[in-house]
């Protein structure tokens, strides 16, 4: 049986936000805590992660260690790049694949040289890119992946469909392929940062909109900011079959 875990749920600046006193910044309660958006899918054995950003040592210390087996990179900005150093210590046994497509493989390069040298040495993680394209599947370990085309603004940016789940963050928009590649999707992830219109990412009403044409029988909404207010009192107002997701929330698929 396959199992999505839920390691961070928040937009780029996390809630609590730094310097903010804010209801929803000084709750108690735990479901109001949000690292920054990441998931750990695990299916007889397989394990995918999808985004690594800069919370991910937190996210994966309080998990027993096991081997990952692959990591799903949506887009190069820091919030879901920042913790491919901290992979390292799944590297020691061999190389660890990381998959993005061509423009995010280019700016990983960049940005962090030492993690994909061609002539490797001691200390550094040991990361493997493989390069993508938008609705061209492929396997890892006998697990079916399929990119999506995402627009993030005016930023093309990928998604991931894995078996009857999809996984989709920092949408504003997304092409008639994406759609019915997905629909009638299980288990939608999908972002859903405010209320308040933003230039390159969904409001909630624009997320309910999307899992509702897609037809998922299940949505999760991810990389939310402090602004949705308080978890409880938030989902409380959402229709039928549509949640706020939470840091450590595990859903079987």
């Amino acid at each position: 049986m396959a199992k999505l875990t839920v390691l961070g749920s928040g937009t780029s600046t996390g809630v609590p936000t730094i310097g903010c006193s804010c209801e929803v910044c000084q709750s108690t309660n735990g479901k109001d805590k949000r690292l920054r958006t990441s998931a750990l899918y695990e299916n007889n054995g397989v394990r995918i992660l999808l985004d690594c950003g800069p919370d991910f040592r937190a996210q994966i210390l309080p998990l027993d260690f096991a081997p990952l087996d692959g990591v799903l990179i949506t887009h190069e900005h820091y919030d879901h790049v920042g913790g491919l150093d901290d992979l390292r210590s799944f590297t020691y046994y061999g190389e660890l694949p990381i998959y993005a497509e061509t423009y995010t493989a280019k700016r990983l390069k960049q940005r962090m040289p030492y993690c994909f040298v061609d002539k490797s040495y001691p200390g550094i993680p040991q990361l493997k890119l493989k390069e993508l394209k938008p609705f061209e599947s492929f396997a890892i370990k006998g697990v079916q992946v399929l990119p999506l085309r995402i627009n993030h603004g005016q930023l093309p940016i990928l998604g991931y469909r894995i078996g009857n789940m999809a996984y989709i963050t920092d949408m504003s928009s997304a092409p008639t392929e994406t759609v019915e590649a997905i629909k009638g999707v299980e288990v939608l992830l999908i972002n859903a940062l405010r209320s308040k219109p933003h230039l390159t990412h969904q409001t909630i009403n624009e997320a309910v909109h999307f899992a509702q044409t897609v037809e998922a029988k299940q949505t999760f909404f991810i990389h939310m900011s402090h602004d949705i207010g308080l978890h409880d009192e938030a989902e409380s107002k959402l229709p039928e079959n549509i949640f706020y997701a939470y840091d450590g929330l595990e859903i079987t698929l």
